[in-house]
């Protein structure tokens, strides 16, 4: 795996209104995302997911740095 580790804020200002996976990543007490080894990035969230079952992390959390269109539901 090509990782490097990066805060999230890093990582919104270089990719804007794309889909991350990050491994092993770092979170404050309500459980947001910080920082964390940058795995991949991409537009299409399908292939975020996909580079998640490819690399199998053990820790990982996916993220949209964008915003996102009102009326859209998150499942969690």
């Amino acid at each position: 795996m090509n990782e490097k580790q990066m805060s999230v804020v890093e990582m919104t200002e270089m990719f804007v209104a794309e889909w991350i996976l990050i491994a092993n990543p770092e979170t404050d007490d309500t459980l947001e995302v910080l920082k964390g080894d940058l795995l991949c990035h991409s537009k299409d969230r399908d292939e975020v997911y996909r580079q998640a079952v490819a690399l199998r992390p053990k820790r990982y959390a996916v993220l949209f740095t964008g915003k996102m269109p009102e009326n859209t539901a998150v499942v969690l």
